[in-house]
């Protein structure tokens, strides 16, 4: 059996030529190009290897191409705002976007809304989930990352607000990128920021591991396959290369290059937006703000092939070609819902579908009720009439919750106007 073709996708944010387009790892060819509008970065997704998605830089919408059909545009998901970065399950069930400082998850097969997680601060800068698809991390400009357990997300329970398995919260800048491992709920994670640090974690616990520092911001970390290194691409341009198997047992350091691992690439001319490794980890991809992509081989350090575009490259990934994505009379097993904004809660739109709904969780059937039970519940419902009789109906109460929501709106503004600044300030070059 022949080993599975690998290809570098790739964006950038000019896209005079195509939206995205497939390069032949090897020798660089276009094999396939997407066309109709622009990706954001860490906006770029591969759907159960059917679909490519995109979402649209600066828009409130997300693209989406057939995946042997390069030309045509197939549909547009709207958003409720604009996408700022995306990322679909392994398993091809589930799709995640960050929406300001939000998480909007949707099923796939029904295109519905199942959660909005709202415990990021601040607009969220990426998104990712494990190998196994049974979790994924969330980092955001608010310095922290968020470990979800989608089992635990899904649940569709309306009484039941999901909250983080953990929350990662040593960066003191916002996080710029991140990445997850193999090995599912045992994995570790990799996150990188505007603080100069890479912090390696273990998604089971939530303990920090090491932490790495650097002299420059950094803008992209992803591991090798056997996460033997871990590199990090610099906003100088550089890419760090640093050994996780040296015997030192400090928990943080600072990067110095030496001869057990720790070295640096040189060639791009700007910040480094992104970073992907070849299967059998020989080969490293790059992305800058230079609008160029490299590929390095990681032995000698020596780039050895350059793909030029027309502007700052968003997104740029290695990865093994989908079995259809070079059969154009191939189509998708099933085609893309309509997907909702709205959770299924809300205006009916769960009654619409005529679907059958399961709510994951235990659930115990109650016991019927005894006389004395139901006479202290109907004693309980006459109270409250009583009460909303003599103190109304309760509209002065709707008109101050309007307020004080409105009030929240103002405060929550205001809060990352001021943040924004501060970030401005404290990363401004002296």
């Amino acid at each position: 059996m022949a080993a599975p073709m690998e290809v570098i996708v790739s964006s950038d944010s000019a896209a005079q030529l195509w939206n995205c387009a497939v390069f032949e790892l090897q020798s660089g060819t276009n094999l396939l190009s997407y066309r109709g509008g622009n990706s954001a970065c860490r906006g770029l997704a591969v759907l159960n290897g059917e679909f490519i998605l995109g979402a649209q830089l600066g828009k409130n919408f997300i693209n989406v191409w057939e995946i042997q059909r390069k030309d045509q545009l197939q549909q547009k998901i709207v958003c409720p705002g604009v996408v700022t970065c995306l990322t679909a399950s392994p398993n091809g069930l589930y799709l995640a976007a960050g929406i300001a400082e939000a998480v909007y998850l949707w099923e796939v097969s029904t295109g519905n809304l199942l959660a909005v997680l709202t415990r990021h601060y601040q607009d969220l800068t990426c998104l990712k989930f494990t190998d196994d698809s049974s979790h994924f991390v969330s980092g955001g400009k608010d310095n922290l990352a968020l470990v979800w357990s989608l089992a635990s997300v899904v649940q569709l329970d309306l009484s039941h607000t999901p909250e983080p398995r953990h929350i990662l919260s040593r960066h003191s800048l916002p996080i710029t990128d991140l990445h997850c491992g193999l090995m599912g709920p045992q994995a570790r994670v990799a996150t990188a920021s505007l603080d100069q640090t890479v912090k390696l974690w273990e998604l089971s616990s939530g303990e920090m591991l090491l932490s790495i520092l650097f002299d420059v911001g950094i803008m992209s970390v992803t591991l090798d396959p056997c996460e033997y290194f871990l590199f990090c691409g610099g906003s100088d341009g550089n890419i760090f290369q640093v050994s996780l198997c040296s015997q030192s047992l400090s928990r943080e350091k600072a990067f110095q290059s030496d001869n057990d691992g720790n070295q640096v690439f040189k060639g791009h001319r700007n910040l480094v937006t992104c970073l992907s490794v070849s299967m059998d980890g020989t080969l490293l991809l790059s992305g800058s703000h230079d609008e160029t992509v490299r590929l390095w081989d990681v032995q000698s350090k020596q780039s050895i092939r350059c793909i030029t575009h027309k502007g700052p490259v968003t997104n740029a990934v290695i990865m093994a070609a989908p079995a259809n994505m070079f059969l154009p009379d191939s189509r998708p097993a099933v085609a893309l819902p309509r997907f909702s904004r709205h959770l299924l809660s809300s205006e009916g739109e769960g009654a619409e579908s005529g679907g059958a709904w399961l709510r994951l969780g235990l659930y115990t059937q109650d016991e019927e009720e005894t006389y004395l039970q139901k006479a202290d519940r109907l004693y309980s419902l006459m109270n409250a009439v009583t009460d909303k009789t003599v103190f109304g109906e309760g509209e002065n109460t709707k008109v101050r919750v309007a307020e004080l929501e409105e009030e929240v709106q103002t405060l929550k503004k205001v809060n990352k106007d001021l943040y924004d600044f501060s970030s401005q300030l404290l990363t401004k070059p002296t």
